[in-house]
């Protein structure tokens, strides 16, 4: 859809994707096929726990198409239909829940060389509103996003965001929450032929007095093989091994520690990707 500074969501988010990407929890198998015409077919089961107690999700791609189709244990069935480009440079998302039918949205997302911009409305009379905006380059990005409420009149939510990034590295600064919490993250790419990059995130929640500081590492052994790691000032430890066995099919294991309570069980996850 275009280079630029993107959406404003994507303000800090090579940061976050190396600090939070694909840790998971749970159990989870995912299975993409293609047909000869370009249809794309991709299924995912989550276990919760017993022999299956999770969400299954379903995707279908076409051309420029995407339906989404999730089922969850209590019988909800979200759907999620996103068109790219009905004008140059859009996409469209309307989303829906069954049999909640007040749960109707409509997603617009603009993008240009110099701006970008999302917006988000409910589809009922009286509806939840969102905007954001960010203006700049691919190096430089400022933006900010505000969330109303029609019904009762307020805002929801007011955030904003500076953001720099480079090949060799990526800083953010976001004031959240209505202006309660405020973050700042680094990624800095130690070694772009080995894949090694290294990042940081301090958040600071003013109403609880509040720091968070957490560090990651991302680091390739071989072509196929990457490990990730993390660590936070309250003592969770994570720790992300991913492992391409076949081309574009990966097997991934994870685990969360606390290193303060070291009498507690460890979250363990795996998940696998087959893909053709």
């Amino acid at each position: 859809m275009g280079k630029g500074p993107g959406l404003f969501s994507d303000i800090g988010k090579k940061a976050q994707d190396l600090l939070t990407k694909d840790y998971n929890y749970e159990q989870k198998f995912t299975v993409s096929t293609y047909s000869g015409d370009g249809l794309g077919f991709t299924s995912t089961g989550v276990n919760r726990g017993g022999f299956f107690s999770g969400d299954i999700n379903t995707q279908y791609k076409y051309q420029n198409s995407t339906i989404d189709v999730k089922v969850d244990t209590n019988s909800n069935i979200s759907t999620k239909i996103t068109v790219d480009e009905i004008i140059p440079r859009t996409r469209t998302v309307l989303s829906f829940k069954f049999p909640d039918e007040k749960s109707g949205k409509l997603d617009m997302q603009y993008l240009h060389e110099h701006a970008g911009f999302s917006s988000s409305i409910g589809l009922t009379p009286k509806t939840v509103m969102d905007f954001s905006g960010a203006i700049g380059s691919e190096v430089f990005t400022v933006g900010g996003e505000v969330g109303y409420d029609t019904a009762s009149g307020l805002f929801t939510k007011y955030n904003a965001g500076i953001g720099i990034a480079k090949p060799e590295f990526s800083v953010a600064v976001i004031l959240a929450d209505k202006g309660d919490t405020l973050k700042a993250s680094y990624l800095h790419v130690v070694n772009p032929l080995a894949n090694t990059s290294v990042a940081a995130e301090i958040s600071r929640r003013f109403s609880e007095n509040k720091n968070t500081f957490t560090v990651g590492s991302s680091y390739a052994l071989d072509p196929i093989t990457t490990v990730k790691t993390r660590l936070n000032n309250h003592g969770k430890l994570g720790a992300l091994l991913q492992h391409q066995f076949m081309p574009k099919s990966v097997l991934s294991l994870s685990g969360e520690f606390d290193t303060k309570a070291l009498d507690k069980s460890p979250k363990i996850g795996l998940a696998l990707a087959l893909k053709p």
